[in-house]
């Protein structure tokens, strides 16, 4: 597909909210970026949408180049669609959640340098928007409900 336009269009990513109950407390996974912006900084997994793809595939791909997890139901969030929410260019992002209840070992790859999962109580500052993204998952009814059992 090749298209030329005369304006400018945005970038389209996927950022996923992966939850897990570890010793008995809710955690999020987070990857430590390995590029910039932001490099070292942690992030929600996520990327680029690539243009064969539809919104659920790109999740789930980023998820398992950045985690390694896969088999994760995802379920979509919300769009985010700040204009300065990247500043590399003008990007909107999809947000997915789900909740990992397999025993499967999260690790950082691809352009990510580490993954792992934190303390909803504990984690540290994030990269992009990824605070505003968490605060609409955990006012989410589903979520909520899930993080409560």
């Amino acid at each position: 597909m090749s298209f030329t336009y005369k304006y400018p269009r945005p970038c389209v990513t996927t950022d996923c909210l992966i939850f897990k109950k570890i010793d008995s407390v809710w955690n999020l996974l987070l990857i430590e970026r390995g590029n910039e912006p932001f490099k070292g900084c942690w992030a929600l997994p996520g990327g680029f949408l690539e243009m064969e793809e539809d919104l659920e595939t790109c999740a789930a791909r980023e998820l398992q180049e950045e985690t390694g997890l896969t088999g994760i139901s995802l379920h979509q969030l919300y769009a985010f669609g700040a204009p300065d929410r990247d500043p590399r260019h003008r990007t909107i992002s999809i947000a997915f959640w789900g909740f990992d209840d397999t025993d499967q070992q999260a690790k950082g790859s691809d352009d990510a340098a580490k993954a792992q999962w934190f303390a909803l109580d504990q984690l540290p500052q994030l990269a992009f928007d990824h605070e505003i993204i968490l605060h609409k998952a955990l006012s989410n009814h589903e979520i909520k409900g899930k993080l409560n059992q």
